[in-house]
């Protein structure tokens, strides 16, 4: 240790003894923080002076109307362009723009064609045009201006595009209130449309089907109609006919009623037949009662005579009751109706001795003694059928004739009217046919538009039924007042809010006021590196004079130290005139200095060991590995739009984690961080300790025949 002493003591005294020396070393100190400042001065503010980059700007915009008012948009951004300095911008024409472009004299040229506001004017037509500005950049000047320049137009499209929609929805937002208001008004009348539209709706199923019917019927009618038309002439012909049979039901029914008078004893003496037939029966029930054996011949003859009489007598019976009946139906009240049931009653009982007689004639064939229920039966329904008849005669003379001819009198006055009615309606025939056309010709109008309704039906049901599927789709998003509450709203602050939706609220968790102090950290880094290449490029890793007396270590670390000293001066110069001569924002600032001092050392050892070691080639392999460092550490651009080589190399590079310890004490320090960067350069120093110690020796031993030879050159020392 005391060697490792005494060589780097020696190294301080010569520094101090020899002027020259001592000046060499000042300047070694002081030209890594000029790097440093120089370069963080020219980039403190970039983007703040971009007004002196000159844009030309040419306005050859024709203007339009815009729903009859004139607009010139050229002229609007020209004017908007002149009242900022962001850029330098310069207006000329379009010639004089793209000849400045192309000889350098304006980084880009922005140019309004002559159609540019009529294109935005097609925003109210049913094919809108979008509008151009033409940009022409000329890359070859500089690297960066294009994107500032880029950047510059970009403004230019988002200031017309933000304004052109603040208006046009200034303009339909007004629109919006305007309807609004309207609506409110006639919101009574709206919810009456719509409880029409749905009852309508309701009620299609029964239209479609009283159009269809309409249809039908008109159809029939029509038919209908057709066939009167067509049997009018046969009206006419019965008409008259019907007159002339009139005339004669008259005078026939004028001798019916002479007849009734003829035929009203024949009726009677039918009557008093019937009457002596049930009177026989009755007789013959009597004979039967007391019917002895010997007398069974005359017996079967009897009642074969009393069979054919009472078949002749329900016959008789059932012929009166038809011509009462016919009767019945001309007298007024039916008064012959009463006749009509006994005559009726009579009949059936008549039919029923009938057959009571069969059985009884049949149990005489045989021989037998007839059944003493039948007899009696036999004989108690001619006792009724007696009584039924005697009721009719006795009603006869004073009830049945007079409603005879009371009938006859009464059909003869109705026939007489009916001459006159056919008459009359004979006269209005022509009229008739005359109507029965017109109504033909009406019923075939309404037929028409019946069907022309019931083809456009199926239509309009559609639209109905959209109709209500739209008010039912409007109340499921919500109530028609809240709606009309919307389009109410204050129409500047709605165009206003849609000009831009959404406004960007940043949050910066480690600010920093300008870029060159976001540079710091690169540059700063960058410098101490520079400074450790300037340091092994003018003072020699060798100590002359003591090979013998020294070890390889020795001399390793007792240089090592001289350089260190020279190296920590250089990051106190460079990191003190960081903060206080240029004014860089550092929020550690301690710390910013203390990091800067860890970066010397470890940047001084890994530089000072690659040239100990292998001496002119390590000088090389210093400057290799900054060249990598500086496009591989993300010191400038973010890594990640960096090509995959860089990328890959990314996280071996001391410079990764040197830059990101400053950004630490630059920005504010999060000391998990700053612990992974201190152990990455801990290894880095570690590594370059074991290369210097272990290899140092067979290496220089090495080489010695190559560095000789080098040297015979005369232009490599």
């Amino acid at each position: 240790m005391n060697k490792i002493a005494h060589i780097y003591a020696l190294d301080l005294r010569k520094i101090a003894s020899n002027w020259a020396a001592l000046i060499i070393i000042f300047g070694l100190v002081c030209m890594p923080s000029l790097y440093a400042w120089f370069n963080i001065k020219a980039s403190w503010d970039p983007y703040g002076q971009t007004s002196g980059i000159a844009i030309a700007i040419s306005n050859d915009d024709a203007g339009a109307e815009l729903r009859g008012h004139p607009v010139n948009i050229g002229e609007q951004v020209v004017e908007s362009l002149r009242a900022n300095g962001q850029m330098g911008w310069t207006f000329v024409d379009r010639e004089e723009a793209l000849r400045g472009v192309m000889h350098g004299d304006y980084y880009a040229a922005i140019a309004i064609p002559a159609d540019f506001s009529a294109n935005i004017a097609t925003v109210l037509t049913d094919e809108p045009v979008k509008a151009e500005i033409l940009y022409d950049v000329n890359e070859k000047i500089n690297a960066i201006s294009p994107k500032i320049t880029s950047k510059g137009a970009s403004g230019i499209v988002e200031e017309i595009s933000r304004t052109f929609i603040k208006t046009a929805n200034g303009a339909i937002f007004q629109v919006f209130n305007d309807i609004g208001i309207e609506l409110e008004n006639e919101l009574p009348t709206i919810e009456k449309v719509r409880e029409v539209v749905f009852r309508l709706e309701a009620a299609l199923p029964d239209i479609r089907l009283a159009v269809d019917t309409a249809a039908n019927d008109a159809a029939s009618a029509e038919r209908i109609a057709s066939q009167i038309q067509s049997r009018i002439p046969d009206v006419e012909r019965i008409a008259g006919e019907g007159q002339r049979l009139a005339q004669g039901a008259a005078e026939y029914i004028g001798k019916g009623s002479e007849a009734v008078d003829a035929i009203a004893p024949n009726l009677k003496q039918d009557l008093l037949l019937l009457q002596q037939t049930a009177g026989y029966a009755e007789l013959l029930t009597g004979v039967m009662q007391e019917l002895k054996p010997d007398a069974a011949k005359h017996a079967e003859a009897a009642l074969g005579i009393a069979s054919r009489r009472l078949t002749i007598a329900a016959d008789g019976a059932d012929r009166l009751i038809a011509l009462l009946d016919k009767l019945n139906g001309l007298v007024p009240g039916n008064r012959l109706s009463p006749a009509i049931d006994r005559l009726q009653q009579a009949k059936d009982r008549l039919q029923r001795q009938n057959e009571l007689v069969s059985q009884i004639r049949e149990a005489v064939a045989k021989g037998e003694t007839p059944a003493q229920e039948l007899v009696n039966e036999l004989n108690r329904a001619a006792k009724e059928t007696s009584a039924a008849l005697d009721n009719v005669l006795a009603r006869y003379d004073s009830e049945i004739v007079p409603a005879v001819k009371q009938g006859a009198e009464a059909a003869k006055q109705s026939l007489a009217r009916a001459r006159d009615a056919l008459a009359a309606a004979e006269k209005t025939i022509p009229e008739a046919e005359r109507i029965a056309g017109d109504a033909l010709k009406e019923i075939a109008a309404v037929g028409q538009e019946l069907e022309a309704i019931r083809r456009e039906f199926p239509a309009a049901e559609a639209k109905v039924v959209q109709l209500a599927d739209r008010f039912r789709a409007l109340e499921a998003e919500g109530d028609l007042r809240q709606i009309i509450d919307l389009l109410k709203n204050n129409f500047e602050k709605e165009s206003e809010f849609f000009a831009e939706p959404v406004l960007l609220k940043e949050n910066k968790l480690f600010p920093i006021p300008n870029y060159g102090s976001g540079m710091s950290p690169f540059f700063t880094t960058l410098s101490l590196w520079v400074g450790a290449l300037l340091l092994v490029s003018l003072l020699t890793v060798e100590v002359h004079g003591l090979e013998g007396e020294y070890k390889s270590w020795h001399i390793y670390f007792g240089r090592y130290l001289t350089f260190l000293t020279i190296a920590l001066l250089q990051s106190l110069f460079v990191t003190l005139g960081d903060i206080f001569l240029l004014g860089t924002y550092v929020a550690e600032k301690l710390w910013f200095v203390l990091f800067g001092l860890l970066l010397s050392t470890v940047f001084m050892l890994i530089v000072y060991t690659l040239v100990s070691v292998f001496g002119n080639v390590g000088k090389a392999l210093a400057i290799v590995l900054l060249v990598l460092q500086l496009a591989g550490s993300g010191g400038t651009f973010p890594i990640q739009v960096t090509p995959p080589f860089f990328q890959a190399i990314h996280p071996f590079l001391p410079f990764t984690y040197a830059i990101s310890m400053m950004r630490e004490a630059v920005g504010g320090i999060l000391w998990d961080i700053v612990l992974r960067d201190l152990l990455a350069l801990v290894v880095y120093a570690g590594l370059a300790l074991l290369i210097g110690l272990a290899l140092k020796r067979i290496i220089n031993r090495t080489s010695e025949p190559f560095v000789a030879k080098a040297k015979e050159s005369g232009l490599i020392h």
